[in-house]
């Protein structure tokens, strides 16, 4: 076993409770608590240092904040802590992403063997690169309308099949499935495996993305991660796949479950939910709540009904204890002498009527005798006339010779002229005269 020596700095003596080579071997090994304050120790002696990087963590635990810095150029990082005191003295919009620079120094925790760096400056340069790239990256989809909310889809109240892509024997499967299948048992799953992080995540997500988002069964799919720092949820924020997620026909569902940092993915897909737990609860209906729902419904129902029919018998009870429906002959009573005397006003009209316009036709009928020739007729006297209509007037209008009809009081006969006579004027004229 290869003893551990520590570095001893030049000019200086050892600490009095260093480990030192000669004091432990593989018969007499030192203890753990011995070997972490030889390195609490050193490390101790190292001076505060300002580096520069870009915030690629940034976690608020109990007032104290506990993060990562990434190196600019490389994939270095270090961890860091910004104690509450600390923390006071920062600018307030320090966040994941931001270019910094800060004051660290080393700290080493001979309880638990970590290591971090104590912050006790930070202050901003600038965005950093990645982050950056995030943003203008964001600003296009919104100009774009990506994240309009006319343009998201609704998901199905009660789906029967759910695509969940998610990482092969993860949590955040676990997660939905067990969640789902306890609010309501029937519901299906298509699961399709992707890498959640690194080089593979997003073109495996594209094509599980693609495979479900094709399956006529599938009414609504589920993309779940159980949260991470900002830099292993990349993949969620990739152009492809946020372009693809808002060109799929069937609504998505953002399950990564990461507050502080949220992708790019939340703001395009129909849903946003906290974690995989929360979209199973909102993709997935509570049969329970739905039966309580139902139950609620039926109750409020009955009762709407009862007092509907209540009401209506009231008020019925109240038309039926009217006097003119208690006793509707008291009306017909009531108005039967008025009808009476109305009926016998009216026979008497109409008799005085029939009386007036009898008498006005006998008038007119003796009238119309006395005008008429009938009249003259029934005393003997004739009217003659041509064969043409025309009365005779004057003897010379029938020659003799001449066809005549002469009308009587009764029918009419057809004669022929013997001329004028002239001895028959007087007579005619006495008969004038008389």
């Amino acid at each position: 076993m290869t003893s551990f020596q520590p570095a001893i700095v030049p000019g200086e003596a050892p600490p009095a409770d260093s480990v030192h080579p000669r004091e432990s071997s593989q018969a007499a090994p030192t203890s753990v608590s011995r070997l972490n304050d030889t390195i609490r120790g050193f490390i101790d002696k190292w001076g505060s240092v300002w580096v520069e990087g870009e915030i690629t963590s940034w976690n608020v635990r109990g007032g104290n904040v506990f993060g990562r810095l990434k190196d600019l150029a490389g994939g270095s990082t270090i961890s860091f802590r910004i104690w509450s005191s600390t923390l006071q003295r920062l600018p307030d919009d320090l966040k994941s992403g931001d270019h910094v620079i800060a004051c660290v120094k080393a700290d080493f925790f001979p309880k638990t063997g970590d290591f971090t760096f104590a912050v006790s400056s930070m202050r901003h340069v600038g965005l950093g690169d990645q982050w950056e790239r995030l943003e203008r990256l964001r600003a296009q989809l919104r100009s774009e309308g990506l994240f309009d909310a006319a343009r998201k889809k609704r998901l199905p109240f009660l789906p029967h099949t759910i695509g969940l892509i998610t990482g092969e024997r993860s949590d955040a499967e676990k997660d939905v499935l067990r969640n789902s299948e306890l609010r309501w048992p029937h519901v299906q799953f298509r699961v399709r495996y992707a890498a959640v992080q690194g080089d593979r995540c997003v073109p495996e997500t594209l094509a599980a993305l693609k495979a479900l988002d094709a399956d006529p069964a599938v009414d609504v799919i589920i993309i779940a991660r159980g949260g991470g720092d900002p830099q292993t949820l990349l993949g969620f924020s990739d152009e492809r796949l946020l372009r693809a997620v808002a060109a799929a026909s069937t609504p998505v569902v953002s399950a990564i479950g990461h507050e502080n940092d949220r992708p790019l993915l939340d703001d395009v897909a129909d849903l946003r939910a906290s974690t995989p737990t929360d979209a199973a609860k909102r993709v997935v209906p509570d049969v329970a709540e739905q039966r309580a729902v139902v139950r609620d419904l039926r109750a409020r129902l009955s009762t709407r009904l009862t007092q509907r029919v209540r009401h209506d018998i009231l008020q019925l009870e109240q038309l039926r204890s009217r006097p003119v429906l208690r006793a509707p002959s008291s009306m017909i009573d009531g108005r039967a002498q008025e009808l009476w005397m109305q009926v016998s006003r009216g026979r008497d009209i109409v008799d005085r009527r029939i009386e007036t316009q009898a008498r006005r036709t006998a008038e007119l009928r003796a009238t119309l005798r006395a005008l008429s020739p009938a009249a003259t007729l029934a005393r003997g006297y004739a009217i003659t006339h041509l064969a043409d209509g025309v009365i005779v007037r004057d003897a010379l209008q029938a020659p003799a010779g001449s066809r005549v009809i002469v009308t009587l009081e009764r029918g009419s006969l057809a004669a022929r002229s013997e001329g004028e006579i002239a001895e028959s004027a007087p007579a005619v004229d006495a008969d004038r005269s008389a």
